[in-house]
């Protein structure tokens, strides 16, 4: 599986509690905050969950 990029780009406040662990979960903790994950399903379940929070790019 290939990798993929998460960056942080729009607050968690105001959002709720599941969402905000969601953005813990992958490691994210600020706002242009970045990480970098393998494309599991698990892990493009959880930024679907939260794609209005997050960018995502694909890792070559």
């Amino acid at each position: 599986m290939g990798k993929i990029k998460i960056t942080q780009t729009r607050s968690k406040i105001g959002h709720t509690v599941r969402q905000k662990r969601t953005l813990e979960a992958l490691g994210l903790k600020r706002i242009n905050h970045s990480v970098e994950l393998e494309a599991t399903p698990q892990i493009l379940g959880m930024v679907s969950k939260i794609s209005h929070l997050v960018s995502v790019e694909e890792i070559k």
